[in-house]
């Protein structure tokens, strides 16, 4: 006696309720091409996740209804675990549910609904309180939703109701060190309550959402014999057999480990391209300056996309260094992209008589330093307007924590790879896609990071060391210390108040800022919501 189930980590797109429909039942027929008796897809299937106010459509119903009846008239002679929104006596429930041959044969009400960080399901949804647990094939199968294996209630209750395996379907958004979270938090829950868990998630990028896969099978014993990989589609059967008193895999299979940086970038890369197609641009075209950020982002843009969908623009003023031109040009013919070089001067010197009258005997500011960036942005605009492509910014979550950007100027774009890696990893990341095959000249990474916007200007003219910026960033920001909290592991005063101060009165360009990848447990947007006209000062 066995029991034979795939895991569908797929891409299911947020709204496109026909299209994810149609798509669970191409996956569930390929399932049965291998000899599955039951697939299991991620949290919210046909809704995609997450679905935000689309929840409160008025024809979400309808469309949900639709959809189910597509499933059971398909008729097919598989376990199809499907995770949908149903709403039932005028309140809303995330659920899951197993479709075969034509009937629903179990279905759940999620019990937890997480309300922080970038959840927000209590907005939308009631909690569930009833167990599921139903018998199939010779093995009794529990039904849990992503934030219950969180919480040891629903695995004990649904233990004490009999059940070996509890599926647990996911829309459990990326961060670094998530995969070893998830493992060490189901391999702990399913060794307790003696279940089998199959632990399936969502894949792709969402807006600033990351999913990255990575289904896994955690046994009753602890062990981990089954992980899919991460950041990419997969659909795998598992063969699962009684043994050791509950339901054990019969042929184990790992994915490869990643490195930190690989599965960085591989994240990075991911949110890039799905951002970019999943909303039809033909491409992307960014600012190439020389430096370590865009070259970076360059980089990524062609490993996501392809080189043919990459535009670079090296926009130069007298402040330019001539290394930093030859730099940019250099990286675009590692890249294997197109380049062009858009000198600004002449459109900031007319820019500047324009406006000049009015700033009087003002003296030069940065000001000055600003209009230059605007007007590379004014002329990036320009190019997504007329070809199409997305502009790609390219500052990093360090800057943005402190407003080193320029508003309508380096900040102006669709999207931002960079948004919430920190310097420090930017150098690494760039060291590390260099070890994969040269694209960014040695020399942008090892040179001081400088805007060149005024003569021999350099970023630590402005702001501590990078290594010492991200720490207190990381501190203020990721683990919500308090000023005293970060004197006190060793901190400079006058820095961390200085940062602190900067990252608090920045947060209005941070709402203006593009979208980005979210690779930390707690990046700027969803994660982090702060007024922006407050009196809040730092201190204790």
């Amino acid at each position: 006696m066995t029991l034979r189930i795939a895991l569908a980590q797929h891409r299911f797109p947020v709204g496109d309720i026909p299209g994810n429909t149609r798509k669970v039942l191409d996956l569930a027929r390929t399932a049965m091409t291998q000899q599955a008796d039951m697939v299991v897809f991620p949290e919210l299937t046909l809704a995609g996740y997450p679905p935000e106010d689309l929840l409160l459509r008025p024809s979400l119903t309808r469309r949900i209804d639709t959809a189910i009846d597509e499933l059971k008239a398909a008729n097919l002679p598989i376990a199809m675990v499907v995770g949908y929104p149903e709403r039932e006596n005028g309140k809303l429930y995330n659920k899951a549910m197993v479709i075969e041959s034509g009937r629903i044969v179990a279905d759940y009400r999620k019990q937890h609904l997480p309300n922080y960080q970038v959840f927000d399901e209590k907005r939308y949804f009631q909690k569930g309180s009833d167990t599921c647990v139903f018998e199939y094939k010779g093995a009794r199968i529990a039904l849990t939703i992503c934030e219950d294996i969180w919480y040891d209630g629903p695995a004990r209750r649904a233990s004490e109701a009999g059940a070996d395996i509890n599926i647990n379907i996911n829309g459990s958004p990326y961060h670094i060190d998530r995969v070893a979270e998830r493992h060490a938090q189901v391999a702990r829950v399913s060794k307790a309550y003696n279940m089998t868990t199959v632990y399936v998630n969502h894949i792709g990028g969402q807006d600033e959402l990351l999913f990255d896969g990575g289904s896994f099978i955690a046994q009753n014993d602890g062990q981990i014999p089954v992980t899919l990989p991460v950041f990419e589609e997969s659909l795998q059967c598992f063969e699962l057999a009684p043994k050791a008193g509950g339901w054990q895999v019969v042929t184990p299979s790992q994915a490869p480990e990643l490195s930190v940086e690989a599965e960085l970038y591989g994240a990075l890369k991911l949110g890039l391209a799905d951002y970019v197609n999943r909303n039809g641009f033909p491409g992307v075209v960014l600012g190439l300056s020389g430096g370590i950020d865009s070259g970076l982002s360059a980089a990524i843009a062609v490993d996501a996309l392809g080189a043919d969908r990459v535009m670079a623009v090296m926009m130069p003023y007298e402040y330019t260094a001539k290394i930093s031109l030859e730099d940019a040009e250099e990286e675009a013919q590692l890249l294997g992209i197109r380049y062009e070089v858009l000198p600004i001067g002449d459109a900031y010197e007319a820019a500047h008589k324009t406006v000049s009258p009015l700033f009087g005997d003002r003296a030069v500011d940065t000001t000055e330093q600003n209009m230059q960036s605007r007007m590379r942005g004014l002329f990036l605009m320009a190019l997504s307007n007329k070809l199409g492509h997305m502009v790609l910014t390219t500052g990093n979550k360090s800057e943005m924590a402190v407003g080193y950007a320029t508003l309508y100027g380096d900040m102006c774009g669709g999207f931002n790879a960079l948004k919430d890696v920190p310097k420090t990893w930017v150098y690494s990341l760039a060291k590390w896609r260099n070890e994969q095959g040269l694209v960014i000249p040695e020399r942008v990474i090892t040179r001081p990071p400088s805007a060149e916007l005024a003569p021999d200007q350099k970023d630590e003219d402005s702001l501590p060391d990078y290594d010492t910026l991200d720490a207190i960033i990381e501190r203020y920001v990721e683990r919500d210390e308090s000023l005293d909290t970060i004197v006190s592991a060793g901190f400079d005063r006058d820095t961390v108040y200085k940062v602190i101060r900067l990252i608090d009165i920045n947060e209005y360009k941070r709402r203006q800022a593009p979208e980005g990848v979210r690779v930390t447990p707690r990046g700027f947007g969803r994660d982090r919501r702060y007024p922006i006209t407050q009196g809040w000062k730092p201190g204790v």
